[in-house]
């Protein structure tokens, strides 16, 4: 098994995922979780009490009131951008078959939490969210918790094949175009890593 540890160092702001309405994450996002410990855990970590606006995206939070992202944020955004480069067909990735089973069962990031550690205060992103839909245009607003661009996270990444390596360090490479969390597209969440001992 091959193990990495990498700090990831966001050059724009990074968007909460999870809602602040606890019933909502409750009743929809919690009912795919794969065991009732993971839903409980899932939840308490949200500490949605302690969020007025409802209809917010925020960071899930540990013990110690820090916000946090959770393994599968990392692995979704292995699979993500795995999908993405198959289709050039000069990466690593695009060799990849099975892809999104290979990342599930055979590479690990570590710890289940990770903290982000930055400097100042989580501030709020709002953007208009537009849909064509069949009754015509709709116009929502979104409202985000926001971690300010120069946030790091640290964390290992496990691999059971040393062939993975090579393909994670082009996914992390990926980071700079598209990032983690909400409104990636628009550039939110960007990042440049390293490998740290």
């Amino acid at each position: 098994m091959k193990t990495m540890k990498v700090r990831l160092t966001f050059v724009e702001g990074l968007l909460g995922t999870s809602p602040a309405d606890q019933e909502v994450y409750t009743t929809y996002v919690g009912s795919k979780a794969p065991d009732a410990a993971t839903l409980e855990e899932e939840v308490a970590a949200l500490g949605a009490d302690e969020v007025v606006e409802n209809t917010m995206t925020v960071f899930p939070r540990d013990v110690d009131g820090r916000p946090f992202l959770y393994d599968y944020q990392i692995k979704g955004f292995f699979k993500d951008t795995c999908g993405g480069l198959r289709r050039v067909k000069s990466t690593k990735s695009a060799g990849l078959k099975a892809f999104k089973k290979e990342i599930d069962k055979l590479i690990f990031p570590f710890p289940r939490q990770i903290p982000i550690n930055f400097v100042g205060e989580i501030g709020h992103c709002q953007r208009p969210l537009r849909a064509s839909t069949a009754q015509g245009d709709r116009v929502a607003l979104a409202n985000s918790e926001e971690v300010p661009a120069g946030a790091t996270v640290e964390f290992e990444i496990k691999m059971w094949s040393d062939d993975h390596e090579a393909l994670v360090r082009e996914w992390l490479d990926y980071g700079i175009y598209s990032g983690i969390g909400q409104w990636r597209n628009s550039g939110k969440g960007r990042f440049v890593w390293e490998e740290i001992s």
